[in-house]
């Protein structure tokens, strides 16, 4: 049984195929310049490529492009796409109308718009990609759409309100409803088994251009750091991160911005890259600051601090954690990060184990046996969990 994973943009289709037998990756690819002039880049797991300009006006001959790729091209892996049996989407913010993956229906497609004014760089993209879909393989294949906020509609209100005037909530539903679900439902669900209970207490670390952190009580979520909207939380790359509101409009002020031009600057020009003035990319940084660069320096203190914080709080939110883990690109492959972290939650009765700590990007524990607790370093595999949703969904 094989499920073909979509992940549309604006302008570009990542994917995925994987057979759900071994739950092996046959191939992967990426469409990019979609409504430009397009280009796909396929690689197949023995490692063949095919690589081509053509023209991509809409995602439906975005598609085309792939299935010839998949079919045709000198790095096949099926011989038709008759063989593939569902099609699992990501989908950014499904709201508190979605808790679950679930089929793609019209009245899904509906709900999906009524909330793309809390993602409109997101879910209009996500929607384009389930239409093109529609339009290239028709309605006889079913399609699954995995929702990035469904794993944190178990937060509480306590949780998720905003102290704003409540009337704000009952008209625009202006409340935290959290990002990067999938993955830390991935990594959680594994670190739950790694562990060994399932009344746990988890703390999930996604860190990577843009960061989340998300407090897992049985299974469910009970806090997490993004907000209405992927900008809030902790120092990102690019992105601020949770700031007192009067400096945006001080700043608004004194260098007469729009809001366009605050929102640009505090998803695009902030954070990481905004305090270093190097990069958004923590290796570059990290080289700058060796290098005596101060303000790198400062990011990156500022970036393993605010991490900090909000994992003390959120072993006080639980009373407590059995398991820390650590996942996303820097996540999994930044030692002297996660030694940072860890070194200042030594009063838990947290031991790290430096020689595993420097292992990258695999799964593997890095505290020692004699820990209060457990640390991990677990890969997170958002299109292998949207795999296995669209297959558990098509399976009932």
């Amino acid at each position: 049984m094989k499920i073909f994973v979509v992940n549309a943009g604006s302008s570009s289709l990542k994917y995925q195929l994987i057979d759900m037998e071994n739950e092996q990756v046959l191939c992967k690819g990426l469409c990019e310049r979609i409504g430009v002039s397009g280009v796909i880049s396929h690689k197949a797991a023995d490692g063949r490529t095919y690589n081509a300009e053509t023209a991509m006006p809409t995602h439906s001959e975005a598609f085309e492009a792939v299935v010839y790729a998949l079919t045709k091209s000198d790095a096949k892996v099926i011989d038709s796409f008759d063989e593939v049996t569902a099609i699992g989407h990501r989908a950014v913010q499904g709201g508190s109308d979605f808790t679950d993956s679930c089929l793609i229906t019209d009245e899904v497609i509906g709900k999906m718009v009524e909330w793309s004014d809390l993602a409109p760089l997101h879910n209009p993209a996500n929607i384009l990609g389930i239409e093109a879909c529609i339009k290239t393989f028709g309605k006889e294949i079913p399609q699954v759409a995995v929702f990035d906020t469904s794993f944190h509609q178990t937060m509480e209100p306590k949780a998720y309100m905003y102290a704003l005037p409540y009337e704000y909530y009952e008209k625009y539903k202006i409340r935290k409803y959290g990002f990067h679900g999938t993955s830390h439902r991935f990594v959680g669900t594994r670190a739950t088994e790694l562990v060994g209970k399932k009344d746990s207490k988890i703390i999930t670390c996604h860190l990577g251009n843009g960061c989340s952190i998300t407090a897992i009580k049985d299974g469910k979520c009970v806090d997490t750091t993004m907000g209405l909207t992927p900008l809030d939380g902790f120092m990102m790359g690019t992105r601020t991160g949770t700031l007192d509101p009067s400096a945006v409009t001080f700043i608004g002020e004194k260098e007469n911005l729009s809001l366009k031009d605050l929102d640009r600057i505090m998803n695009k020009e902030s954070g990481v890259l905004g305090i270093s003035g190097v990069s958004n990319d923590n290796r570059d940084v990290q080289a700058a600051a060796d290098a005596g660069n101060e303000r790198a320096q400062l990011a990156i203190e500022m970036q393993r601090y605010q991490i900090i914080k909000f994992i003390g709080s959120y072993i006080a939110a639980m009373n407590g954690v059995d398991a820390i883990v650590f996942t996303g690109g820097i996540g999994e492959n930044d030692g002297a990060l996660r030694k940072a972290v860890c070194e200042s939650l030594t009063f838990t009765g947290l031991k790290l184990d430096d020689a595993k700590n420097g292992i990258r990007g695999e799964e593997i524990k890095i505290s020692t046996d004699d820990s209060a607790v457990e640390v991990y370093i677990i890969p997170t595999n958002e299109e292998l969990a949207i795999a296995r949703d669209t297959l558990a969904i098509i399976s009932k």
